[in-house]
């Protein structure tokens, strides 16, 4: 009997300690540079070098630009921010970035909330088919929009909407309506049915299910869901560029193509300049939401 009670404590002990020997070579510094350090350095450089490059070639004087013989390309002498006060004050800039911000706002809510309603019926109410009508929503985000604008231009024309933001607040929901909802019915078939029931029991309605438990525990699917539509109408380009022509109603990836590329002659220190400040409000909300998607998740696992 002494043996056999001594026997499974001195096993736990050695398979312990084969586990944490197994798993210290992670430990040392060595091991640490190899597999963490250099390659995190890369990625950081990487995904770092473009707006590195941006801020560079905004702030370089015209001459720098041109000569990269007696100027390093990769670094700036005497820094001029004339570029940005040209784009900022002698441009109609502050006029694209507003419409830039109308037009995905409005469609990222107008998105949403068509999405929200769509992934609820799919997967709560439990029609028939409704898997197959998930399946080809799905598949309709799967469609280009080069083979869209066409069609879409003719019928935004014959609407009278065309060279109007409005055009793309009531075409962008094209693209992000299948791909939100699909992304949400995922995060609705998480929610445990048993909530609705016991809703319903004690007299709720569906509206009530919906914005009172549902929305809620689906916050992180929200704000994925808005990451994304939000994103998307901000770098958006094809439809921008077919359905607006007048430069006071462009969009910020459209407008700065077209009035700083005047046919073989690039202004790259106004153009850097534009796609630098056109993606600072992008770089705020992902700053801001990424820190509420990542609490929310936790919520969600804790519950």
């Amino acid at each position: 009997m002494t043996d056999h009670a001594v026997h499974p404590p001195a096993v736990a002990t050695v398979a312990k300690s084969d586990e944490s020997d197994g798993m210290s070579y992670l430990e040392t510094l060595p091991s640490r540079i190899v597999t963490l350090y250099i390659p995190l350095f890369i990625i950081v450089v990487i995904l770092l070098f473009p707006f590195y490059w941006m801020a560079l070639t905004s702030i370089k004087p015209d001459e720098q630009l041109i000569d990269m013989d007696s100027f390093n390309p990769f670094w700036v002498v005497k820094p001029t921010f004339k570029h940005i006060s040209k784009l900022l004050f002698e441009t109609s800039y502050p006029r694209w970035l507003w419409n830039t911000m109308y037009v995905a706002a409005a469609a990222t809510f107008l998105s949403i909330t068509a999405s929200v309603l769509a992934a609820y019926a799919i997967v709560r109410l439990r029609f028939k088919g409704a898997q197959a009508v998930g399946a080809l929503i799905f598949m309709a985000y799967l469609v280009p929009p080069s083979i869209l604008f066409i069609p879409l231009a003719s019928v935004i024309h014959a609407y009278g909407l065309f060279d109007s933001p409005m055009s793309l607040i009531l075409v962008y929901p094209t693209l992000l309506i299948p791909f939100s909802t699909w992304l949400l019915m995922g995060y609705f078939k998480t929610i445990p049915f048993e909530l609705e029931e016991c809703a319903l029991i004690d007299g709720a309605s569906r509206w009530q299910i919906l914005t009172k438990i549902i929305l809620p525990l689906a916050v992180p699917g929200l704000i994925s869901a808005f990451i994304f539509s939000f994103t998307l109408c901000w770098n958006e380009f094809i439809y921008a560029l077919t359905f607006l022509s007048s430069t006071q109603n462009k969009t910020v990836p459209v407008a700065i193509v077209n009035e700083f590329v005047d046919g073989d002659i690039y202004k790259w220190g106004s153009l850097m300049a534009g796609a630098l400040v056109g993606s600072l409000p992008l770089v705020i909300l992902y700053a801001f939401f990424v820190e509420h998607y990542v609490s929310a998740m936790t919520g969600a696992v804790k519950e």
